[in-house]
Parts: structure tokens; C-alpha cells; sequence
């Protein structure tokens, strides 16, 4: 077989070209530190990458979420211990008043305290995020949760809705508590044997006013009625802690999840550098090979032939 001079100057060019484009691929590996510096160099590993990382920005969205859940929840559970105390303060006080050692005049300072207690109570009520937000009021977290209404009486400014976050795969936590959930008031039977609903701060300005005006039935029924107000507190503040409980899980569950997906993305993604320098070396020696190679036999004619 004949073997022009063309055919050979073309083989011997795309042979080094070859060689010089494997050479510049190691290269760039050695530059960025990855397997993959192009999608054309390994479609298949290139996906899997892409699928990984989207996955683990998936879980840094659910962190994000956590963190902000936290704080929410950090908040609403320090506003709670707040209520709570107050209520253990206002039923000591009562307690107090109802001691037949006192006064209508000490009883009237009783009532002047426990009157700035509720005032505590309706601050609490209305505490607000890191953002500026009320904690309890639904969807209307612009609008204080409670505030008087025309006749002076505390009523609910929010609405009922309840926020879930997203906190990982297919699992949600409540966001907020509403201020009618966390601020139930009580149903008070009455004479006629029908039942009175009273809200949360009307069941203590009640209390305050029987103090005041040292009403002792009225006062051992408000006594009563506290212990009904402080267990919804309490239930709500055991939701809050359940919540926050779920979310520090989570967190776990998505830092192990999270390594995990990491170590098999540098298992695909990242470059071996031994390996990495010593294939490129072996290219560097071929380019050399076939240079020298192509030098040598291009010199040939056949007058060297003769000579």
C-alpha cells in the first residue's frame, strides 16, 4: 500500500492535535480542581452533579426556613413564659385578697397591681418578631393582636390563619399561633343555667374588678377561671417547645443529609491531583514522543535515502 505524503502529514497532525487537546483537558482539571470542567467532557457524571447540587440547595432552602422558624418560635415561647408568670402572679394575689385578714383598702391595692399585670399581659399578647411582625396575629401581622374596641373592652384585631413551613422532605411545622388558640378565653355557667363566654382579658378585668370591689364569689370564680387560662397557656407553650424540638431534629437530619450529598459530589466532582499530574505527564510525554517522532520521519526523502 502506498502511503502519501498528504495522508501521512494529516495522521501525524490530528494524532498530536488529539494528544494537545488531552493535554489541555488535564490542564484545566489541574486549574479548577474538577473531573468535569465542561458538560461535553462526561454528560452522565455532569447530571448526576447537577442533580446533587440541586438537591443540596434544596437543603440549604430547608435550613434557611429552621432558622427563621427558630427565632419565630424562640419569641413566641419567651412571650409565653412572660404570660405564664404573670398569670402564677395574679393568682397569688388573688389568693391573697381572698385571706380574710384583708381590707376592702388593701384589696383596692391589690386590684391597682393586678390591673398594670394585665396591662403586662396585653404587651405580651402583642409581641412582635425580629421583623416587626405580631406574633399572634394570624395573617395580620401589622395589626397588634389585641387592642381595645370602642367601648374599651380587649377584643382580637387578627385573623385565624396558621403559617406552615416547609422544614425538610414531606414534614411541616406550624409557624404561629393565633391569639384566640394561645388566648382562649373561658364559658362561665350562669344562674339560669345557660353558659356566658368570656374572653381571655375580660375574665381578668372581671377578677380585677371583684378584687376592687371585694366581691368574694366573684373573686373565687375569677381563682377558677385562672387555672383554665394558665393550661391553655401552658398548652400552647407545650407546642411551641414540641415545635422546637421538631426543628433542632431537622436541622440534625439536614446537616447529615447534606455531608452526606456533599461526599458523593466530590466523589464525582473533584479531582484526584496525583492522578491528575501524573496523567498529564504521561500526555506531555506523548506530545513530545509524537513531535519528535513526526520531526524525524518528515525529514525523510529520498535523497537522504540515498545519501
Amino acid at each position: 500500500m502506498k502511503v502519501s505524503t498528504s495522508l501521512f502529514f494529516d495522521r501525524a497532525l490530528s494524532q498530536m492535535t488529539q494528544t494537545q487537546n488531552s493535554l489541555a483537558q488535564s490542564q484545566a482539571q489541574l486549574s479548577t480542581g474538577k473531573k468535569v470542567v465542561q458538560v461535553s467532557d462526561a454528560p452522565d457524571k455532569a447530571t448526576a452533579m447537577q442533580r446533587l447540587k440541586s438537591v443540596i440547595t434544596r437543603q440549604d432552602s430547608f435550613e434557611s426556613s429552621i432558622k427563621t422558624t427558630q427565632n419565630r418560635l424562640n419569641a413566641e415561647e419567651t412571650a409565653l413564659k412572660g404570660v405564664t408568670n404573670l398569670l402564677a402572679r395574679i393568682k397569688e394575689l388573688t389568693i391573697q385578697g381572698l385571706n380574710d385578714t384583708y381590707g376592702p383598702k388593701d384589696r383596692e391595692i391589690i386590684a391597682v397591681e393586678l390591673q398594670g399585670l394585665q396591662e403586662d399581659l396585653l404587651s405580651f399578647a402583642n409581641t412582635r418578631d425580629a421583623n416587626g411582625a405580631y406574633l399572634f396575629s394570624g395573617a395580620r401581622v401589622f395589626t397588634p393582636a389585641f387592642g381595645a374596641d370602642a367601648t374599651g373592652e380587649i377584643v382580637y384585631q387578627g385573623d385565624e390563619t396558621v403559617n406552615l413551613v416547609e422544614v425538610g422532605d414531606q414534614r411541616t411545622v406550624k409557624l404561629n399561633r393565633t391569639g384566640t388558640e394561645v388566648f382562649d378565653g373561658v364559658t362561665r355557667p350562669q344562674p339560669d343555667g345557660s353558659n356566658q363566654s368570656r374572653s381571655f382579658f375580660q375574665s381578668i378585668q372581671d377578677l380585677v374588678d371583684a378584687m376592687r370591689s371585694s366581691d368574694r364569689n366573684n373573686m373565687n370564680r375569677g381563682l377558677e377561671e385562672l387555672d383554665t387560662l394558665s393550661q391553655r397557656v401552658a398548652v400552647s407553650q407545650a407546642k411551641v417547645g414540641s415545635a422546637m424540638n421538631v426543628v433542632d431534629n431537622q436541622l440534625a437530619v439536614i446537616d447529615e443529609t447534606r455531608l452526606q450529598l456533599k461526599t458523593v459530589l466530590s466523589e464525582i466532582e473533584d479531582l484526584d491531583y496525583n492522578e491528575a499530574v501524573t496523567e498529564m505527564q504521561k500526555r506531555m510525554l506523548s506530545l513530545q514522543a509524537s513531535q519528535a517522532s513526526f520531526a524525524q520521519i518528515s525529514r525523510l526523502n529520498l535523497f537522504e535515502y540515498i545519501r
